[in-house]
């Protein structure tokens, strides 16, 4: 990509008792170049910032420029964080996936929402899934030059005209020629398939699935896990396209597939390779696998084992629970309807804990139009229909991924603002089971709420 579209950096933190403190950087101040060169992302930062000696270009919020010169340990942090990862444009998705999340959103939601990211960096550096197929040759040479593995990939079918129909894109067919490029070069990567009943499955998903473990090797894989999720349908998807969704029956014939695969690849490759997202257990009624099944969870990022752990974390904190706390408190914990039953138990055994009242709703979302809803889909619309006139107790204990940028729900409701409409105080828990078991346990104090 050209220099012209790289923009300065802008520093939205400065780390205390970091060099950039001590260099003066505040908030607000833009990183021009490095030893003369601009950064476009967080990638080139983190290279340039290798070496000891550097030389920076900086413009203060003033717009006055500044010549910075530094000497440091090698790989030495310099202590700045940015307000975006990336610092020339993003690479948009340019595919036509009937089954893009992004596609089947409202108009009216916001722009951040609606950008469709098919960009290599912000893969390497966050694990989100990219195509493959938007990429020119310059960025191919940069991703084997920089070492920039693994890369996170959605693969969805690898037979050529099956995926090219599926991503309405005719580069898509050249999958298999660029999972051997990720061999030749050394590089690795994580695959998922988005598995669209009548499309993708059965035979299809069987050859996918059995092309991507050639690619994993025992010595050395290029592929080194696949992952296979549930299409989701949202009310406000395209008409006329192909796509019908999950039922039970279908949920129960993929696991059954893909758990005869596994042990194939176990006898052949020493792994298990492809796994299941939790969605499919919880749409067939089926028991999730134990902790063993997920080798590491290797792709956790993708709804595969997650809740496996956060069972097996209560697990070994349930030794631990306090017999009473006090003071007494009444809360409640909404979570989406997919998740009822199996976190149904670890609300039946806190409530054993004398001084401690926790009711949990699982809610739908009438916004998406899904009856088994994940929780991180549930919107403040949704949680304002579902628990109005409820008694809530003393407070509301909020799952952390319902929001995003910050303290927005998908719907662009804000905490403070669905605070004051229902009218309880709110606690926004982020984290896994030991965060929720220290919300609901820990003597609470102001500092903690909303309201």
């Amino acid at each position: 990509m050209e220099n012209a579209r790289v923009k300065p950096a802008v520093v939205s933190a400065v780390r205390p008792g970091s060099i950039a403190e001590e260099l003066g950087f505040e908030p607000g101040d833009r990183l021009v170049s490095i030893n003369g060169t601009a950064p476009r992302d967080l990638i080139d930062y983190q290279f340039l910032c290798a070496e000891q000696s550097l030389a920076l270009t900086v413009l203060d919020r003033e717009g006055h420029s500044h010549s910075l010169e530094v000497e440091k340990d090698l790989d030495e942090d310099l202590g700045l964080e940015f307000a975006t990862a990336l610092f020339d444009n993003l690479i948009q998705c340019n595919n036509g996936c009937a089954f893009c999340f992004i596609d089947q959103q409202p108009d009216f939601m916001r722009d951040t929402l609606r950008l469709k990211d098919d960009d290599y960096r912000l893969s390497f550096l966050y694990g989100s899934y990219l195509t493959l197929t938007n990429l020119p040759p310059a960025e191919w040479e940069r991703i084997a030059r920089l070492r920039l593995s693994p890369l996170f990939v959605s693969v969805h079918a690898t037979e050529p005209d099956l995926r090219a129909r599926l991503l309405k894109n005719p580069r898509a067919g050249f999958i298999l020629e660029q999972l051997a490029w990720f061999k030749t070069h050394g590089l690795q990567l994580h695959a998922q398939v988005v598995l669209c009943p009548g499309l993708n499955d059965g035979e299809h998903l069987e050859r996918t699935l059995t092309d991507l473990a050639r690619f994993h090797d025992l010595e050395s894989p290029t592929v080194l896990s696949a992952a296979v999720v549930p299409v989701g349908l949202t009310r406000f998807r395209p008409e006329g396209d192909e796509l019908t969704a999950v039922t039970p029956e279908v949920a129960r014939r993929i696991i059954r597939q893909v758990h005869r695969l596994q042990k194939d690849f176990r006898r052949s490759l020493g792994s298990r390779f492809a796994w299941l997202a939790d969605e499919w257990y919880l749409l067939a009624a089926e028991k999730l696998p134990g902790r063993a099944h997920y080798e590491g969870y290797p792709q956790l990022g993708n709804g595969v084992g997650s809740l496996r752990r956060f069972l097996d974390e209560f697990g070994r904190l349930e030794r631990r629970l306090p017999a009473s706390i006090a003071p007494a408190r009444r809360y409640s914990w909404v979570v989406g309807t997919a998740v009822a039953d199996c976190f149904a138990p670890v609300a039946e055994r806190l409530n054993r804990i004398d001084g401690l009242e926790l009711t949990m709703h699982a809610l739908p979302s009438l916004f998406w139009g899904q009856q088994i809803t994940v929780t991180g889909l549930l919107t403040g619309g949704d949680l304002l229909a579902g628990l109005a006139h409820k008694d809530l107790g003393d407070a509301l204990i909020l799952p952390g991924l319902m929001l995003k940028e910050g303290r927005m729900f998908l719907d662009d409701l804000s905490v403070e603002e669905f605070t004051a409409r229902l009218g309880v105080a709110v606690r926004v828990v982020a984290g896994g089971a030991g965060a929720l078991v220290d919300a609901l346990t820990r003597p609470p104090v102001a500092s903690d709420f909303e309201s």
